[in-house]
């Protein structure tokens, strides 16, 4: 069944990444000056344009829908979403690190730094909860929620 998302993201890069990676320009080109300069413009050219495209067709899609929570190729089924807390800042860094449960699963992205927790009620899941990042955490909370109070409703 295809539902309307409550909430969707796409984890892709900030732009001041993308301006980090122009520099693949300059270094391809100087590779290859020495062939051909032509060469070297469009080789620099395609493979900056093939970097962005990388970097954008892999990030993951973070989503809740009515019929669950989606993290990439994963997902959640409203009935195994538990308790959902979010973290920004610090909080958020010792949750990626310290804090963090070996047996738990995660969906990270380093140029995305808030992270929401999501505890499992599926006991036989082996992770204790989801550990996703995300650049709304208020607004992915809120979602699902809105997902958990309506499967509780049916």
């Amino acid at each position: 069944m295809t539902s309307l998302p409550l909430h969707r993201e796409r984890l892709t890069p900030s732009p001041a990444f993308y301006l980090a990676i122009v520099l693949v320009i300059p270094a391809t080109f100087l590779v290859f000056l020495p062939i051909n300069i032509t060469a070297g413009i469009i080789v620099a050219a395609v493979l900056y344009l093939g970097s962005v495209a990388a970097f954008i067709g892999t990030s993951p899609v973070v989503q809740v829908t009515p019929d669950g929570f989606f993290a990439g190729a994963a997902r959640l089924t409203p009935d195994e979403i538990g308790t959902v807390t979010t973290y920004t800042g610090g909080d958020a860094t010792q949750q990626r690190g310290p804090r963090l449960d070996a047996r738990a699963w995660t969906l990270f992205r380093g140029w995305v730094h808030p992270v929401v927790k999501i505890e499992l009620l599926d006991e036989t899941d082996p992770a204790p909860y989801w550990l996703v990042s995300t650049r709304h955490p208020d607004e992915l909370a809120a979602a699902l929620a809105t997902v958990t109070r309506s499967n509780e409703g049916a």
